[in-house]
């Protein structure tokens, strides 16, 4: 466990190191940006409007019956800004995008295309790690504003819509104004943006160290999906805790 901690801190500082050469590899972080961002919107839409209808579903009665069926806009806002939208975009992106990093890396790995890429003088880091690495730090951000612009519609429908709750879309809005802030888009945002580079380092790593043939390659989709959430929910609760103060 250490010595894979190790090795993913040192492909990230490489990575770090090569940013300047990003331009030239600017068709390559595109065309990552757009299968990342652009094939992706509809599930996150999909995902976020019912995150956000759920919400007050569960959220909704229950302050009806305390007499607070008012402060549900805000509620709603301020949780799937701050935690809800950042959390599900990371894992959401970690299961169909970090998969397909690591099988692809993985693939050129056991079929020994890094080696030929190494053999021409081409760093694999520069080549391979760096495109997905800036697109996914670029992507994952936007998905998750416009993820938490679609969870508050979907909230304030549910709640328009269902009798036990009764909160109309005006007051739903006005609530969540007074409530929601623009520092807790901002956190979400910022949470987002670690959570990409996690998902990026841990399934690049997890690519570039696959062996034994397409069994191997299962197993290492398989970790790289399983590593990120787990480091998603792991730093997402030390991402709370400072900005929080």
């Amino acid at each position: 466990m250490f010595e894979n901690i190790g090795e993913m801190v040192l492909l990230f500082w490489r990575t770090l190191l090569a940013l300047p050469l990003a331009w030239r590899q600017r068709q390559k972080i595109f065309d990552q940006f757009f299968e990342i961002g652009n094939a992706s919107l509809l599930m996150v839409c999909i995902l976020s409007f019912f995150i956000g209808g759920v919400l007050s579903l569960q959220i909704g009665p229950f302050m009806a019956d305390k007499g607070l069926v008012g402060y549900l806009g805000g509620i709603v806002g301020y949780a799937h800004a701050r935690e809800l939208a950042p959390i599900m975009m990371a894992i959401l992106i970690a299961g169909r995008i970090g998969s397909a990093m690591a099988a692809e890396i993985g693939s050129m790995r056991v079929y020994q295309e890094i080696d030929a890429l190494r053999t021409m003088n081409i760093n694999p880091i520069h080549y391979l790690v760096l495109p997905r690495l800036v697109a996914i730090a670029l992507a994952l951000p936007m998905l998750v504003v416009f993820s938490i612009l679609v969870g508050w519609f979907g909230g304030a429908v549910v709640a328009a819509v269902n009798s036990h709750i009764g909160v109309s879309y005006q007051g739903f809005f006005a609530d969540l104004r007074n409530v929601v802030e623009i520092k807790d888009v901002v956190n979400g945002v910022f949470k987002s943006f670690c959570f990409a580079i996690i998902i990026g380092i841990v399934s690049c790593h997890q690519g570039l160290v696959t062996i034994g043939g397409p069994r191997g390659i299962g197993r290492s989709v398989t970790k790289a999906v399983v590593n990120s959430i787990v480091l998603i929910v792991i730093f997402d609760y030390i991402l709370t805790r400072i900005l929080l103060k």
